[in-house]
């Protein structure tokens, strides 16, 4: 008798799901002070989990589905495996947003960092709107996001060299690294409900993404409408980018990276690659920011986005030279 077949893909997100199962756990318990079922309790064991490690990993949850899934849905849209969220310019943007509140000292306020770097994203969005205009050209779309992520980094160069003070230079720079150290509750919230409403707006996107593998033109023989697709592309990656700088910084390679490692286990259609995607997104994530707490650093430990720009570079070069023997 043979095997009961799984339903295609199912069996990924499956294991994925039972890896996530997996990690938290470890996530919890590992750190500076590890807390083991099996030895002596630690003092104040219960504040440290609940406190301190169980929101920092439900923010990693969180912001990892977001990435990857965006990761997923851009490289479907601009039809490039090379794309990335920070592409759109609206993760730059919305740091600027939170560069400028150390700057002006708000960021002392609370929610202050937050909000101002969903107004950058916010921005961001705008700026996207106005300069594609309705062409809906994909071409067009991505060199504006370009002049966008241009303009913000000079933008946030500039008030890095004329921080007011040698404080506020030090939080600008820490801040932009990328980290989910000592994040609470507030954060998770602030970061879940944008997360979710632009996983929603993604899963709509799914359809057109898919008839969009075939060409704009067959796309819009398909029904789909390139201007909607575009704002409901934009409204996706704002909300789910600026909120994820808004409360960690700059944490880049996710989006790049994940949809890669799930691609090959798929039926390589942008929308089913979006769960895997998410589900990836957040396994890494949270691996990743372990890893971070245990690795012996002098002066702290070592930043998140640190850790995955120096795994990402190596992924995105391995990338470029598969491409490269492809067009060969």
């Amino acid at each position: 008798m043979s095997g009961v077949r799984l339903p295609f893909g199912l069996g990924l997100n499956l294991t994925l799901l039972a890896l996530l199962l997996l990690a938290m756990p470890l996530s919890l318990l590992a750190g500076q002070v590890w807390i083991s079922p099996f030895a002596p309790p630690v003092r104040n064991a219960v504040p440290i989990l609940m406190e301190l490690r169980l929101p920092r990993a439900a923010l990693a949850l969180v912001l990892g589905a977001g990435l990857g899934a965006t990761g997923a849905a851009m490289q479907g849209y601009l039809r490039n495996p090379l794309a990335d969220p920070g592409l759109f310019g609206i993760a730059p943007m919305a740091a600027l947003g939170a560069v400028l509140s150390f700057y002006t000292g708000y960021a002392v306020q609370p929610y202050a960092l937050p909000l101002f770097a969903l107004v950058g994203a916010g921005v961001a969005m705008l700026l996207l709107g106005l300069v594609a205009g309705r062409s809906a050209s994909v071409g067009i779309f991505t060199l504006a996001g370009m002049m966008i992520a241009s303009l913000s980094g000079a933008l946030t160069s500039l008030a890095i060299s004329v921080s007011p003070n040698p404080f506020a230079l030090s939080e600008i720079v820490t801040w932009l690294m990328g980290a989910l150290e000592n994040r609470g509750w507030h954060e998770v919230w602030i970061a879940l409900v944008p997360t979710a409403l632009g996983l929603v707006l993604l899963a709509r996107c799914g359809p057109s993404l898919d008839a969009l593998t075939l060409g704009e033109a067959a796309a819009r023989s398909l029904g789909v409408d390139p201007v909607r697709l575009q704002w409901l592309m934009v409204a996706a990656t704002g909300l789910i980018v600026g909120s994820g700088v808004a409360v960690a910084g700059i944490i880049g390679f996710v989006g790049l990276m994940v949809p890669h490692m799930v691609r090959p286990f798929t039926d390589q259609r942008p929308s089913s690659l979006l769960l895997p995607s998410a589900l990836a997104g957040s396994l890494l994530l949270l691996v990743a920011d372990c890893l971070c707490r245990v690795i012996p650093l002098a002066g702290g430990e070592l930043r998140l986005g640190i850790a995955l720009s120096l795994a990402g570079a190596p992924f995105f070069l391995r990338l470029l030279i598969t491409l490269r023997r492809e067009l060969a």
